[in-house]
């Protein structure tokens, strides 16, 4: 009687190892598409927008500070951003963002 219930108790334990493996994928895909994935495409798009750049464009640095884009180093990946007129501001291409109050007015027209 007791080999027979500590058989049971061993094939009952067995099972419990494939259930654990699959929440833990179930956990990871949720986090994936909820997570990781528009967090992807966000980047994605700012990249875009960044090797997009031209002069007169409205921008964000990463710092806060609004201004148009005036001069671009490609070899350097530099950027000259008027702040005020008559004032430029050098800043890595890395740390400019779209300026969504001038994106949003010109879909807008």
């Amino acid at each position: 009687m007791t080999t027979t219930m500590l058989l049971e108790a061993a094939q009952q334990g067995q099972g419990g190892g494939w259930t654990m493996i699959v929440m833990l994928l179930l956990v990871f895909a949720i986090m994936w598409f909820f997570m990781i994935r528009p967090q992807q495409k966000q980047q994605k798009k700012i990249r875009e927008f960044q090797n997009s750049l031209e002069d007169g464009s409205r921008v964000v640095t990463g710092g806060g500070i609004h201004g148009t884009v005036k001069r671009i180093d490609g070899s350097n990946n530099i950027i000259e951003v008027e702040i005020a007129k008559g004032v430029t501001i050098r800043v890595d291409r890395a740390q400019v963002y779209a300026d969504i109050a001038s994106a949003t007015a010109t879909q807008q027209k």
